[in-house]
């Protein structure tokens, strides 16, 4: 596992954080929004959204006065990348194992 996929793992372990990159994979939303729709204060939305951009899931950008959220795309590739590696890592062993087993005795 790259640095970056376990920044983004453990970036997405606390789950408010990961309630926020939901969201924000839904839909791009400023840090008041976010916070209307959690349960968790703006300063506490800010820090979270500080920790998802340190770990390259989210980007901002400035729209008016307000900055905007929003997930990477690359992020969630990546992220989905290394999810797939167990995937087929999980279908090669099932395969195996089903070579394996002999076949059953008819009567």
């Amino acid at each position: 596992m790259t640095t970056y996929q376990e920044r983004a793992l453990q970036a997405l372990g606390d789950p408010s954080r990961r309630q926020i990159f939901e969201r924000l994979s839904q839909n791009p939303s400023p840090v008041g929004q976010l916070a209307r729709e959690l349960p968790i204060s703006r300063p506490a939305v800010s820090q979270h959204l500080k920790v998802l951009k340190e770990a390259g899931l989210v980007f901002d950008r400035q729209t008016g006065t307000r900055r905007v959220y929003q997930v990477d795309p690359k992020a969630v590739e990546a992220l989905r990348e290394y999810f797939d590696s167990f995937w087929g890592q999980a279908l090669a062993s099932f395969r195996a194992a089903a070579q394996d087993q002999p076949g059953k005795d008819k009567k």
